[in-house]
């Protein structure tokens, strides 16, 4: 295509449209925030913005997920602090269910109360939230245990399943958030079955056997000892919970920070660029006011 322009006037015009370009791009700028509008507005750093996109996204998942573990593992730690102190009652009745003074009746009475505090503990292990049961292991949606006093043994075996859930902090690291009802109440290991040394205890006052008070208060101090030691490692696990969730809040900070200095507007820089565009249009089109135009009749006369 031949151009009707001379060279100076095309020159002009081309010049002039790369400044109407700037002056679109830093008003865009100025109006959306975003320095970067398509990827060819910053090539090269469009691989580093992409990584720090997926890592951000990475990072809140992570905190979605240490925000629903903290809710799990806050609750199961007040459960364990309310089951400890129940445990210290128990004690209490069975110090003085070993006393001399007592009889039948008294023993059968406190008995009673034992069997009250029993079904307080079953109940603990049942704590549920968002309708999972937080002491079922992995299959949380299956009650742990249920008691029936008219047995001699009456909470049941336990019904739920290992746990395996983790916790992951920012850097893939992980770690165990979770211990069974099983674990907790009813250890394999009659020093630390609590389960078991309560009833024991409660069968011995029904049957008014102060030796057999005696037998259950010691089996009570050591399963307390394990109840305890239960409860710490809850606390534990709420202090790496606090970590991690610290971490990732740390991560989220510096990854937006990354994506703000690729694709944010510099708003003082496009005020700069856009006052600068604009100075030069207007000494531009001053400029081309000024050179003077000749043609063919100019010379003719």
């Amino acid at each position: 295509m031949i151009s009707n322009l001379d060279p100076a006037t095309d020159r002009f015009l081309k010049d002039l449209a790369s400044i109407g370009d700037r002056m679109n791009r830093a008003q865009q700028q100025m109006a959306s925030g975003k320095r970067l509008q398509v990827p060819a507005d910053q090539p090269d750093q469009i691989s580093t913005l992409l990584g720090s996109r997926a890592g951000l996204a990475q990072i809140l998942q992570i905190q979605q997920n240490l925000s629903q573990s903290k809710t799990a593992v806050d609750t199961a730690e007040q459960g364990l602090e309310n089951a400890a102190k129940l445990l210290d009652r128990i004690q209490t009745i069975a110090t003085q269910g070993n006393s001399g003074t007592q009889n039948a009746d008294t023993r059968a009475s406190m008995a009673t109360e034992v069997e009250g505090l029993l079904s307080e503990l079953v109940g603990i292990g049942q704590i549920s939230v968002d309708g999972r049961y937080l002491f079922s292991g992995d299959s949380d949606q299956t009650v742990p245990y249920t008691i029936d006093l008219s047995q001699v043994n009456p909470v049941s075996a336990y019904q739920g399943t290992q746990a395996t859930m983790l916790a992951q902090r920012l850097g893939g690291t992980t770690f165990a958030i979770s211990r069974t009802a099983e674990e907790i109440f009813d250890n394999p290991d009659p020093a630390k079955n609590v389960f078991q040394a309560v009833n024991n205890l409660r069968l011995a006052l029904k049957a008014n056997d102060q030796a057999a008070v005696g037998q259950a208060m010691s089996q009570l101090s050591t399963a307390s000892t394990h109840l305890n030691s239960q409860l710490a490692f809850y606390g534990n696990v709420q202090n790496q919970i606090d970590r991690a969730t610290d971490d990732a809040a740390k991560g989220v900070v510096r990854l937006r920070t990354e994506i703000s200095s690729i694709e944010d507007t510099d708003l003082p820089q496009a005020i700069v660029e856009m006052s600068q565009a604009q100075l030069q249009q207007q000494s531009a089109l001053q400029t081309f006011g000024k050179i003077p135009r000749t043609s063919l009749f100019d010379f003719l006369g």
